[in-house]
């Protein structure tokens, strides 16, 4: 039994008919080295089901504390059912990539059922050229990018023939009732008592800087404040001035529906690092160009281009080589994140003038990150009451976003290996990213994941908001085109 973190809390109280907390990846395969040239639902069940125990969440459920006076726990599930969370699909002639990006958008926007393990496996048959893809999601309470990708790895393999994993014995214990719960709920709450006590006060003072908080009434007097009480504790708080990033309007920030749109692309991972190298910059760095660039495109079809910046939030993994526990069984395996803001250059035209200013941004935001408690994000989520945590979560979204939206969109970019892999002898071509939208974080999400030379870019967005999803992930690759003519002069 493990107990949810206050940041892992948040992820499932967000949620409401509009906005889901689970994230998810395509894998589309080539089935040439697998036996008979196909993948059957039972060839994927039969390299998941020995290696279950490699991956906690697979088999654990959530159970709730009474009157919500603490936070959830994962608990080993005693009615765990491999067949539920296994299913197939087919796609109608003639497979097409648009046509697998619906599929799994429908999927996508369909809420996990909370008495079950949260996640689901798709086996999607009917593919152009004979291919067929796994969409998988799980609930973003339970994983993070890293995590994630270590959770997927489990159904993976190196060689076309799957390796040899010994299943180990499995003994759940019968699920708690709500009320043997109850003795735990005193430690919780000295726990948080204690989060609250020694790690929130080193946090107040670097509040206004997350994104849209400076926005908030009483925030920016309350960060002075805690930092004019550190000072006269002879603490000095170390910084960057606080910027005030201002996020503008664009067409895909605002009220979202319950629908999605996805799409996907695959870039050269080699000919994003030629223009990494030629310019000294990160292959991050050329990622946001690359974003930059083609959301500017799209906002121009619409004669909708701000002229400010865009901004985006870029996660950034806060997980030590060594994740240990806080002394209350709360989940290591969780969230371990925060995130940094920068500021897009949409607003220029030139090419050249944007992969410049893009990476003097990214330096500005690194900056004043490296200046903020990597638990930032952990720390004041404690402060939000257990006790109608849902409505509170909630109710902090909407105040956040009163003021105007606190940034324009997600830009994620998560580290991948780079060799092939194979899934029940099926060669994995891709593998994309599917990730999440809210009214606070934009109705548009770009995750990118690096996978054996290509940089695989998901983009997940409200359908009303950007129906033509499938063109701006065109951009993505026209941006490229651009970028490298800049390394040839």
């Amino acid at each position: 039994m493990r107990r949810l973190s206050a940041l892992d809390s948040q992820f499932l109280n967000v949620e409401d008919r509009k906005t889901f907390g689970h994230v998810g990846a395509l894998i589309v395969l080539d089935p040439c080295s697998a036996p008979d040239q196909r993948l059957t639902l039972e060839a994927l069940r039969d390299v998941l089901e020995p290696r279950l125990h490699l991956a906690a969440p697979f088999r654990q459920r959530l159970v709730e504390v009474p009157l919500s006076l603490g936070y959830p726990y994962w608990v080993d599930d005693p009615e765990f059912d491999l067949e539920f969370h296994l299913r197939e699909v087919g796609l109608p002639q003639p497979g097409t990539d648009e046509q697998l990006g619906e599929q799994v958008a429908r999927i996508h926007a369909r809420p996990l059922d909370r008495s079950r393990p949260l996640w689901e496996m798709y086996l999607v048959h009917g593919l152009e050229g004979g291919r067929y893809a796994i969409y998988s999601k799980i609930h973003h309470a339970a994983i993070d990018g890293i995590t994630g990708a270590e959770i997927l790895a489990t159904i993976m393999d190196v060689t076309p023939e799957p390796r040899e994993v010994q299943p180990q014995a499995w003994a759940p214990e019968a699920v708690p009732a709500p009320w043997e719960l109850l003795p735990r709920v005193a430690g919780s709450i000295a726990s948080r008592t204690r989060d609250v006590v020694t790690r929130l006060p080193r946090s107040l003072p670097h509040v206004a800087t997350l994104p849209g908080a400076q926005r908030v009434p009483g925030v920016r007097a309350l960060a002075d404040l805690a930092e004019l009480a550190w000072s006269l504790a002879g603490v000095a708080v170390n910084g960057p001035p606080r910027r005030d990033v201002v996020a503008p309007r664009t067409p895909f920030n605002g009220p979202i529906t319950a629908h999605r749109r996805f799409a996907y692309a695959s870039l050269p991972l080699d000919r994003v690092k030629a223009v990494k190298n030629r310019f000294s910059m990160t292959v991050n760095d050329v990622v946001l160009t690359l974003t930059a660039g083609a959301l500017r495109r799209w906002l121009l079809d619409r004669d909708a281009l701000p002229s400010t910046p865009l901004v985006a939030a870029v996660p950034v993994s806060v997980r030590g080589p060594d994740p240990s526990d806080d002394g209350d069984d709360a989940a290591s395996s969780g969230n371990q994140v925060s995130v940094m803001t920068v500021e897009l250059p949409t607003h220029l035209a030139d090419t050249r003038a944007r992969l410049d200013e893009m990476a003097a941004q990214v330096s500005v935001a690194k900056v004043e990150f490296e200046a903020l408690p990597a638990t930032i994000l952990q720390d004041l989520s404690t402060v939000v009451p257990t006790a109608l945590s849902g409505l509170a979560a909630r109710a902090l979204f909407k105040l956040v976003t009163v003021p105007g939206v606190p940034f324009n969109l997600f830009v994620s970019n998560v580290p991948g290996p780079q060799l092939p892999l194979f899934i029940a002898g099926a060669r994995v071509v891709g593998i994309y990213p599917v990730s999440a939208v809210t009214e606070m974080s934009g109705g548009l999400n770009i995750t990118l994941f690096s996978y054996d030379g290509s940089l695989d870019v998901g983009l997940i967005a409200c359908r009303e908001m950007v129906p033509d999803v499938w063109r701006m992930a065109g951009y993505l690759a026209d941006e490229l085109d651009e970028l490298e003519k800049l390394t040839l002069r």
